[in-house]
């Protein structure tokens, strides 16, 4: 069997996360739905181009309000995110210095979810497809900072290749506890990613594991997979990502579909499945 949770310096860590983004005036609505058929893992990001994080905050805070959990019970994570991702909705000012940008958007961050800590605080994505710039270095030791006053418990990176992580990890003062990345079966399901992880006791987050793999998703190969266990191929593949190590992120609308997701850890594949799975478009 595979835990709900993991304990990652301390933090408790939930092994699936409801992941809130492109969702609009139906973030709050959709986030207290996930928290009450179970989640407590919770993903946005300061970036209103593809999130609504105070739609977020006021979910939570009609959930705890309501009883239905309490501060503790709950890992929220949250990002940075720079200029180049953002629409005119900006949390910071843009003439500003990297390292104050940071600061202002995680203070508008803690503002948006009230709370006064964040467990899990992301760079989303370096300033560039390619190496480690002046600018990711500057965000990072505001990252760093914001960690060491114990506002964010735990620092991670998000849409990183491995040549960006390896450089990162060997220069960081505090290194990513975690890498999110989008999962690609036809790139091996972000093999060389993974394994780096595993290598060096980082937590591999993996999103759109079903929409960046719809193909998949359909292939008479998964559906034989799935057939013995009376599961769908989306739990499969989500049951896929616990057994590697992954935390999966789902982001559905559905409200049968949240507790199905949750579901896949009273589910088990076999070693040979797993690899089938790992293979299937290695071919």
């Amino acid at each position: 069997m595979i835990d709900r949770t993991l304990v990652i310096h301390g933090v408790e860590v939930p092994r699936f996360l409801y992941g809130t983004a492109w969702k609009e005036d139906r973030t709050q609505l959709l986030t207290e739905l996930a928290l009450q058929r179970g989640f407590r893992g919770i993903d946005t990001a300061n970036q209103r181009r593809h999130y609504h994080e105070a739609a977020v905050g006021q979910a939570i805070s009609a959930s705890i309000a309501s009883g239905l959990v309490v501060r503790d019970d709950l890992f929220l994570q949250t990002k940075f995110t720079f200029r180049r991702g953002q629409d005119h909705r900006l949390p910071y000012d843009p003439a500003s210095p990297i390292a104050i940008q940071v600061e202002q958007s995680f203070a508008s961050s803690l503002q948006h979810l009230s709370v006064e800590r964040v467990d899990s605080y992301l760079l989303h994505g370096p300033a560039s497809s390619v190496g480690i710039k002046p600018d990711d270095w500057a965000a990072w030791r505001a990252m760093e900072a914001i960690y060491d006053s114990g506002r964010a418990r735990l620092l991670g990176v998000s849409n990183v290749t491995l040549e960006q992580l390896d450089c990162l990890c060997g220069q960081a003062r505090v290194r990513p506890h975690f890498v999110q990345n989008r999962c690609y079966a036809v790139r091996a399901w972000d093999r060389e990613v993974r394994v780096f992880c595993a290598a060096n006791e980082l937590v591999y987050q993996g999103f759109s594991l079903l929409t960046a793999n719809r193909d998949l998703m359909a292939s008479k190969e998964l559906a034989r997979i799935a057939k013995p266990h009376g599961r769908t191929a989306a739990q499969i593949v989500f049951r896929f990502a616990l057994e590697v190590g992954m935390i999966p992120l789902t982001g559905t609308t559905n409200a049968e579909h949240m507790q199905a997701d949750l579901d896949v850890f009273d589910l088990r594949l076999e070693p040979e499945e797993v690899k089938q799975i790992e293979d299937l478009v290695a071919r």
